[in-house]
């Protein structure tokens, strides 16, 4: 697993053997980059359920400003940790420990930002996505036109809407789908 494009370009990321973690592949966020745009530039980053952190990573090397990653396993955390340390990204990264199925996390003063670009990817099949965008739907951290990328098995039926967040687009790649929302509040 390597970032596929930007200042990063070709950095290989450490990934864990086994099913605890299941990492974006390398085609999967290549396809996400293409449907979502690759300028990146100054946009802040949300990655929930970051797992290895790639996509967090991948939108940094591309031109983001700041990612915070978001998620509960200590594994993931310490692999996140050890991704961005091998990307040089510690300048423009914060990791958080948070059991996302609690709610979006609120009590850290530098999540109180506002999103551009926000990433999840949960454990396949458990209805976590549903839940994670009503909470979006009625955060103020959200940027007008902010887009949401969320990553789930080809068998899950995707949402085409939550209040004002709208699908957009949805693909599918091997088992893996992935949909495209936007959030629609002007502000």
């Amino acid at each position: 697993m390597r970032i596929t494009g930007g200042q990063a370009r070709g950095r290989l990321l450490a990934s864990l053997k086994g099913l605890d973690i299941r990492p974006t592949s390398d085609r999967v966020r290549e396809a996400i980059f293409d449907l979502i745009g690759h300028e990146m530039e100054g946009r802040i980053v949300l990655d929930l359920f970051a797992g290895t952190g790639s996509l967090g990573l991948e939108a940094l090397s591309r031109g983001a400003s700041t990612a915070f990653f978001a998620d509960y396993s200590q594994k993931a955390l310490t692999m996140i940790r050890k991704n961005i340390a091998l990307c040089d990204f510690e300048h423009c990264s914060r990791v958080v420990k948070r059991d996302l199925t609690r709610g979006l996390p609120k009590a850290y003063p530098f999540l109180k930002k506002t999103f551009h670009l926000v990433f999840m990817d949960p454990p396949y099949s458990k209805g976590f996505i549903p839940m994670v965008l009503q909470n979006l739907s009625t955060s103020p951290s959200l940027a007008a036109q902010c887009l949401i990328v969320a990553e789930s098995s080809k068998n899950e039926q995707p949402l085409s809407r939550v209040g004002p967040i709208s699908m957009r687009d949805t693909r599918s790649y091997g088992d893996t789908r992935i949909t495209i929302y936007s959030y629609e509040v002007k502000k």
